[in-house]
């Protein structure tokens, strides 16, 4: 394991295989190293050619936490990871980890591209909007210590999973993981914004991105996030659109690994 000083004293934990073109790969709501294996499935199969780094985004995993949390800070990750590689770096997102690394580019860090797994976008009524105060309710049951209720309404009101499913859900092996980072869930709300409101994209969150953004989804994937893909790549100049045959809100590493690889090609 590596670690990076955040510019607020974070530690950022990560691994990186191969050498070559520097390629973060940003993780979605929590997940995180030990529980989502194809960070590194995807480093290994691209590390003829690139450095590739797999992270825990902060609070989870062995990274560290520093209060308040500011979108601001994980930009600042980022940027440390960077400056780490010397140069600039390709940046991959899983679901909310888009917006983060569509932020990311907005503000300037040195992104030489940027590659997005199906962005939590909800523009239309394929799909019921966030609740207004999604986040609200994340930081109270937080603060109250009710981790499996903030848990509950992530798996309802983001994944969209049926009430009735949750109990079930208690019993496998994947919800005590989500309960233990149930705190940086409201995170990735704020992260989404108005992402999943139903409304229009905002017109000045990412004007300033210039570089080159590959728009992935699965075309199996729930509609909703297909329609979400195809919403990204169209508000962005520089975007476009593929759709990955037989995917849906995961894909394999050995699919998205020559995704990535022929992406990077073309930069």
């Amino acid at each position: 394991m590596n670690t990076v000083t955040s510019a607020d004293g974070t530690t950022i934990a990560f691994e990186t295989y191969g050498e070559g073109r520097p390629l973060i790969l940003i993780d979605g709501a929590t997940a995180h190293r030990a529980v989502n294996p194809a960070n590194a499935e995807v480093g290994k199969l691209l590390s003829d050619e690139f450095r590739t780094y797999v992270y825990d985004r902060r609070g989870r995993g062995q990274s560290t936490d520093t209060a308040p949390y500011a979108i601001e800070r994980e930009i600042e990750d980022i940027a440390a990871l960077i400056e780490d590689a010397g140069q600039p770096a390709i940046l991959f997102g899983w679901s909310s980890g888009c917006l983060l690394a569509l932020d990311a580019a907005a503000a300037g860090l040195p992104v030489a591209g940027l590659a997005l797994f199906e962005p939590p976008v909800v523009v239309d009524d394929s799909r019921p909007p966030l609740p207004a105060d999604y986040v609200e309710q994340l930081d109270a049951f937080i603060a109250e210590g009710r981790r499996d209720k903030a848990a509950e309404l992530f798996m309802t009101a983001a994944i969209g999973m049926p009430p009735e499913a949750i109990a079930g859900m208690k019993q496998s092996p994947y919800w005590a993981p989500v309960e233990e980072v149930a705190h940086t869930i409201a995170y990735d709300g704020r992260i989404m914004g108005t992402t999943m409101s139903g409304n229009p994209l905002p017109t000045d969150r990412w004007s300033a991105i210039k570089v080159p953004v590959l728009v992935l989804h699965g075309n199996q994937t729930w509609p909703a996030l297909s329609a979400g893909a195809e919403a990204v790549a169209t508000h962005l100049p520089t975007a476009t659109l593929k759709p990955i045959p037989g995917e849906n809100h995961t894909t394999a590493p050995t699919t998205l690994a020559p995704t990535l690889q022929a992406f990077a090609n073309e930069l």
